[in-house]
């Protein structure tokens, strides 16, 4: 071999333990090696480490000390001289698999449909364990741009509704860890239940007015049209049973943890929703949300009358909502994130840089993004690149870390 500068992969494997990586790195800087590239995982106390770098010396000798000087920490090492610095024209993506559990086969069956339309996986980590399992994979697309990734996310939600998973794909690198503002809707997203219905049980026309929200979180109706039926079906209810409903809204698992990691994150945090002000601005107030926007009801001498205050916040509505809040704190559109579960936030998800559908009806999964079907609104941080163990380490500062029994 001579002594001109060449590329190697050194993969080291064995127990973890203390000095392994001092041992290694101690090797390589005699030989001055400069380093490319480093990945580490450790399962269940089985180490795997790799480094690619530049060896501008004798590889030989490289490789003899290395073998020397791991086998003094009891570990093996494989040194491949000539490995790639790269790949040309691809794109990486980040690929997050969450499930409860995530089977073999579902792996199996996903990592052959990548393998089919020549996707490639560079690497898999463990992201989670609670409330479900995710795995993030960090893949090279061959074929790169809008129209090929969503290609790509209509194949893999074919496979995760057949396998049982959650499947989201989302463009890797300095983008994906650069979102700075979120909005939520509210019903059935941010908290459980419809508002409405809340406020139609205390007017005992809880079940006609179920029916109309259904219908038009399907699609089937006009929202605008649905909210102005809901809403008169309230006419003549005491004002007082407000501040009642918002006393019984209860956060989606997980809702909480939510807000507050993405706080710590540098995010922007709101909500838009076709609810109603006067019941969710004490939440906002509690969870510290930036921006709140939602309709109005209209309360003559301590009764509701029925009617909304202004401009209904529709499906159109809470897309002007997202770009104004965006322009507000200047963040551009490609570094927002929106989660609704209905066709009234349609507008809203295409508009974001990315659309995420929670517990969603069919016609929002179909245009957003990444779609969850698992009822714990922190599953949606796995998407956004947070992994559990940064989760917990930032709660653990305040003394929140907290685990909820799952039944």
């Amino acid at each position: 071999m001579s002594s001109t500068e060449t590329t190697v992969l050194v993969t080291v494997t064995g127990g973890d333990k203390p000095g392994v990586t001092s041992v290694l790195f101690a090797a390589l800087a005699r030989h001055e090696v400069d380093v490319l590239d480093v990945e580490q995982v450790v399962i269940r106390g089985r180490l795997t480490l790799g480094v690619l770098g530049s060896c501008p010396r004798d590889f030989d000798a490289l490789h003899d000390e290395l073998v020397d000087a791991m086998h003094t920490v009891g570990v093996d090492v494989d040194v491949e001289v000539g490995a790639a610095r790269g790949r040309a024209g691809l794109s990486t993506h980040a690929v997050v698999v969450l499930g409860r559990p995530v089977t073999a086969r579902a792996i199996s069956v996903l990592s052959r449909e990548l393998a089919s339309q020549g996707v490639n996986i560079d690497s898999i980590r463990g992201i989670a364990d609670y409330p479900v399992t995710g795995l993030e994979l960090m893949v090279s697309v061959t074929n790169v741009g809008d129209e090929a990734d969503a290609k790509l996310r209509q194949s893999l939600a074919v496979i995760a509704s057949g396998v049982g998973i959650d499947i989201a794909v989302e463009r890797g690198g300095l983008a994906r860890r650069g979102k700075r503002l979120i909005v939520f809707d509210v019903d059935s997203t941010l908290v459980q239940g419809e508002v409405i219905e809340m406020l139609a049980a205390h007017a005992g026309v809880e079940e006609e007015v179920r029916a109309v929200t259904e219908s038009a979180m399907r699609g089937e109706i006009d929202f605008a049209e649905s909210l102005h039926r809901r809403v008169a079906t309230l006419a003549g209810l005491d004002a007082s049973v407000i501040d009642d409903v918002a006393d019984e809204l209860e956060l989606t698992p997980g809702a909480r943890t939510t807000i507050r990691t993405l706080r710590r994150l540098g995010y922007h945090c709101g909500v838009v929703s076709g609810g109603f002000r006067q019941v969710i601005d004490g939440l906002a107030h509690d969870l510290e949300l930036d921006f709140v926007k939602a309709n109005t009801l209209e309360i003559v001498d301590g009764k509701l009358t029925g009617r909304v205050i202004g401009d209904v916040v529709d499906r159109a509505a809470k897309a002007v909502a997202l770009r104004q809040f965006a322009s507000e704190v200047g963040v551009p559109m490609e570094q927002t994130v929106a989660v609704g579960d209905g066709a009234n936030d349609i507008d809203m998800l295409t508009a974001a840089g990315l659309g995420i559908a929670f517990n969603a009806k069919p016609a929002l999964r179909e245009v957003a993004d990444a779609a969850l079907s698992y009822p714990f609104l922190d599953a949606l941080l796995f998407v956004l690149g947070v992994t559990r163990d940064e989760i917990e380490a930032a709660d653990s500062i305040d003394g929140l870390t907290t685990r909820i029994p799952i039944p």
